[in-house]
């Protein structure tokens, strides 16, 4: 069949098109990506043959008229393509299932084995396909792909495919090669050197060059250069940068691109991952063609990416097309920055994906503030053990003089110091980190009552233009270098990846290895005086956040060993010290009973035992926490004409016969006037917005054709959200998401 006689889109043939995903997959393995051979060979195969289903009669009809799918006179073009796939071509029959497998499901418009097992469909499938050469496919062909869908080379074969594919139908480069980044770091030293000519990388930047080709697992307190450290390890190779929080991720890209990219091609070298991304390039676009650059990273084209876990370890969920990602990672080699944020949940997809991509030729490393023993345990135990080079980085640095209260945290501790140190006329940077907003808000408004004027809070419930606002504040505030008099209240998205540095802390105790968290966030150079206490911690917290059946989001056993932990110390507490506690009280067999444990086993076996193309992509979610983004209703009155002009041009239809740059141009319009309407926005719990006998919900913005934001009648104010008491919520369950 000359496949130049038949179009694949109305630009291209069939033919045209094939080619370029041959090309595609030569750069694959051109780079070193596909390591074995037959792979390869088989890869090409699913290549040649995956398209060919399009020759049928009625899909030709369609693309020239410019139709839309018909379901009762076409069969989608994957399933037809199998029919022209004969396995006699192969030596071995396996190797006809598994590319078999990856044709037919490289889309899944419909249940693929269902249209072919269903006899109705028989004779619109022979009438399709008359006058081409095709082979029969038995009842036993389709169980045997069906028996694959797990197998390793069956899963590369449909993931390189899917990625050519994509690839070559969004005309986006498959891959850049990394040529760039052992160069970069090297200028980056160099530019030290200049400075001071003694600089050069650390005793921990040195062991990640060294074990560049091994997995990883360093343990290193704050401040010692894990960023660089991480990108060593990566050194010239694919490589992905995983860190809990966008602000850190953007702070990091941000650095690289700046300080070791020099702003040189960064669209085909760094890539921004997470669900803000292409908001941050249209705002930080340097003549560049964003939608370009957006689609490229979101497909994985570029060699280095900074991540959220979302992005990239929503394969674990075996939704149709996961082996794409699974693909790429197998030759990849991923950080992942501070694991010990991450809860049971989280924790549980986390180290399955770890081992799936190490079994599948993946490397990663963890760099970690803190590493709880049973979180080792579980990388060494179970399905696919992972092997690694473990090392612990510390100084003799002396940071942090603790006084420990076995008591709740009080205003008043936190007044009398700052006052105290007004009177001294000393640097008075005071952070406080509450474990809930609640919390948070109380100790603001009683500190404003005792006349505090310098005082700044910062959490999770404010609407977008004020948190970033505030977040740059607090960068900025935060600085070793700066000096100054505020109190920061906070809650626990200060704990980690954030380059703070405040003189003293007030802290309330949630675990140990987040109270060592948020101590990174206070002397964090060691070079301020520690001849008297600068960091106040308080171990009783309401029984109402621990953990209780449903209840609860603080393991109450973990707290309990935390507690026990720190209740006699006081004064210098140093690294060793601290790494110490860590080893001792976070085992797994302390952890027996805990309700973490028994979470973390709960969705490890879930994730585990889920077959492939159960869960629809779309209902894919990491965490199971439902919050949703609204308008405060106080936020839109303040700002309804600009909000409501903004929704009218977001609604307004687009001509069709426009070029494809002026549709871009309107395209890049629009997602700023989206983003213009949701930075006015707050994520709030399923319980925070509901009013008893009225509806909250008093207008929906429009945001596109199926896409509103609704307008709600809630509490907003310089606290930012706030939570409706007991009373006003009374007969519903109260617990959800509020500790950020």
């Amino acid at each position: 069949m000359d496949l130049s006689n038949y179009k694949a889109k109305p630009d291209k043939t069939i033919r045209q098109h094939t080619d370029d995903l041959t090309r595609n997959l030569d750069v694959l393995r051109n780079l070193g990506y596909i390591r074995e051979q037959h792979i390869y060979e088989l890869t090409k195969i699913a290549c040649e043959y995956h398209d060919y289903g399009k020759a049928n009669r009625e899909f030709q009809k369609r693309i020239i008229n410019n139709t839309k799918f018909n379901e009762n006179i076409e069969i989608a073009h994957n399933v037809l393509s199998l029919y022209f796939i004969d396995k006699d071509e192969f030596e071995n029959i396996q190797d006809y299932y598994k590319v078999g497998f990856a044709v037919l499901n490289h889309h899944n418009y419909c249940d693929n084995i269902r249209i072919i097992e269903n006899q109705e469909y028989k004779e619109l499938i022979n009438n399709l396909l008359s006058g081409f050469k095709v082979n029969a496919v038995k009842r036993s062909t389709t169980k045997n792909i069906n028996g694959i869908t797990e197998n390793q080379d069956a899963i590369l074969i449909k993931g390189f495919l899917h990625k050519c594919d994509y690839s070559a139908s969004g005309e986006i480069p498959i891959e850049y090669k990394n040529d760039f980044l052992n160069a970069g770091l090297s200028n980056l030293l160099k530019k030290w050197k200049s400075k001071n000519t003694n600089s050069d990388w650390n005793e921990l930047q040195r062991f990640c060059k060294e074990n560049t080709n091994n997995n990883i697992v360093v343990v290193a307190q704050t401040g010692m250069g894990k960023t660089e450290a991480g990108l060593h390890w990566i050194g010239d190779n694919k490589g992905f940068f995983i860190l809990p929080l966008k602000t850190a991720i953007n702070a990091i890209y941000k650095r690289v691109k700046e300080d070791i990219l020099e702003e040189n091609h960064v669209e085909s070298k760094l890539a921004l991952l997470h669900s803000d991304a292409l908001s941050y390039y249209n705002n930080d676009n340097n003549g560049m063609d964003v939608i370009d650059y957006y689609n490229q990273s979101k497909q994985l084209s570029v060699p280095l990416s900074i991540s959220t876990l979302d992005q990239l370890f929503d394969f674990v969920f075996k939704y149709q097309g996961y082996e794409l990602k699974l693909a790429t990672l197998s030759y990849s080699k991923i950080v992942i920055d501070e694991i010990q944020m991450y809860g049971a949940d989280l924790l549980a997809y986390l180290i399955y994906g770890i081992k799936k991509i190490n079994k599948f030729g993946g490397k990663v490393a963890i760099l970690t503030a803190t590493l709880a023993p049973f979180i080792r345990d579980l990388l060494k135990m179970g399905e696919n053990p992972i092997e690694f080079e473990e090392k612990t980085f510390i100084n003799d640095i002396k940071r942090h003089n603790l006084k420990v209260y076995n008591s709740q945290i009080n205003t008043e501790s936190i007044y009398n110091k700052f006052e105290d140190n007004r009177e001294k006329g000393i640097s008075n940077k005071i952070l406080v980190v509450c474990n809930t907003v609640k919390k948070a808000q109380q100790i603001y408004m009683e500190l404003l009552e005792k006349g505090v004027v310098n005082i700044n809070i910062l959490h999770g419930k404010f609407i977008k233009c004020d948190r970033a606002s505030k977040e740059k504040e607090i960068l900025e505030f935060g600085k070793t270098e700066n000096i100054g008099a505020c109190i920061w209240i906070s809650t626990q998205i200060v704990e980690a990846s954030l380059d703070i540095d405040f003189d003293y802390l007030f802290t309330e105790l949630s675990d140990i290895s987040g109270l060592f968290q948020r101590l990174g966030r206070c002397n964090r150079k060691g070079i301020k005086a520690i001849d008297e206490p600068n960091c106040f911690v308080f171990l009783d917290i309401d029984n109402n956040l621990l953990t209780n059946g449903t209840k609860g989001f603080i393991d109450s056993k973990i707290y309990e060993i935390s507690r026990n932990a720190l209740k006699d110390i006081n004064g210098l507490l140093t690294e060793e010290h601290k790494m110490n506690i860590i080893n001792t009280c976070l085992t797994t067999e302390n952890l027996k009973g805990s309700d973490y444990l028994f979470n973390y086993n709960k969705f490890a076996k879930w994730i585990a035992d889920l077959p492939p193309y159960e869960i629809e992509k779309e209902n894919v979610k990491l965490r199971n926490i439902i919050s949703y983004d609204v308008i405060p209703s106080e936020i839109y009155q303040e700002h309804k004409s600009k909000i409501d002009e903004n929704s009218k041009k977001l609604i307004r239809s687009v001509n069709p016969k426009l070029e494809k740059e002026e549709k871009q141009k309107i395209k890049l319009e629009k997602i700023n006037l989206k983003e213009e309407i949701k930075k006015y926005t707050v994520p709030v719990g399923i319980y925070d917005i509901y009013f008893k006998g009225s509806n909250a919900i008093i207008k929906k913005v429009q945001l596109s054709r199926y896409e509103f934001v609704n307008v709600v009648n809630c509490k907003y104010n310089e606290l930012g959200f706030i939570r409706l008491t007991r009373e006003e919520v009374r007969g519903l369950e109260d617990n959800f998401d509020n500790f950020m």
